[in-house]
């Protein structure tokens, strides 16, 4: 299938917040992933050039999943969200965190850049980069209503491998984002990335 959005490589500017974060907050495991599809929301939103992914770990050690609610029952995920244009990916991660959990964190580690590309392209259309965060205050609930999240549940990081099999297997069904099948696989490949990072640094 012929790429439906264009390549969104690194700017300049971005490479270099990116080796800044690293050198705050540790090197992250960096994958590129192929997709066989890639006319979905979000690879097709032209306000955003990659997402944050929210590893966002409990006071009682569990990390946070959400559903929203024009998902297939039981897709439940890590909270990931756009980093806007001229936005700092930092700033992007505790706008989202706050937005979509309203709970107060800490940036622990940088876990995971994911560079998405189409099967037969070569450069990315869209950049996945994931953080771990330490609840510090705060109460769980949603603040902006636009984010449609249905619930949440804690899962342990072990359980990341099933959740990456679930999103892997959706039905092939035309939703909101376009295709979940597609929608799926994308969303699978963080999760698979982020036990394999948290492992890593156990």
């Amino acid at each position: 299938m012929a790429p439906a959005v264009a390549p969104r490589p690194l700017s300049k500017q971005r490479k270099r917040e990116l080796v800044l974060l690293a050198r705050r907050f540790g090197d992250p495991l960096e994958r590129d992933v192929a997709l066989d599809d890639v006319d979905f929301d979000p690879l097709t939103k032209r306000d955003r050039t990659g997402e944050v992914c929210m590893v966002l770990r409990r006071r009682d050690g569990r990390l946070l999943v959400s559903i929203k609610n024009f998902y297939p029952r039981g897709a439940y995920r890590l909270p990931t969200g756009g980093i806007r244009q001229g936005e700092s990916i930092e700033a992007a991660l505790l706008r989202e965190t706050r937005e979509e959990t309203g709970l107060d964190v800490a940036i622990r580690r940088y876990l995971v850049h994911l560079a998405y590309r189409p099967a037969a392209g070569t450069e990315p259309v869209f950049h996945t980069f994931a953080f771990l965060l330490e609840e510090t205050g705060g109460a769980l609930q949603v603040l902006d209503a636009e984010e449609r999240i249905e619930g949440y549940r804690e899962v342990d990081a072990r359980d990341l491998p099933s959740i990456a099999k679930r999103l892997g297997s959706l039905a092939d069904a035309q939703g909101e984002v376009g295709s979940w099948r597609a929608w799926g696989i994308f969303r699978a490949a963080i999760h698979g990335a982020v036990h394999e990072a948290l492992a890593e640094g156990a």
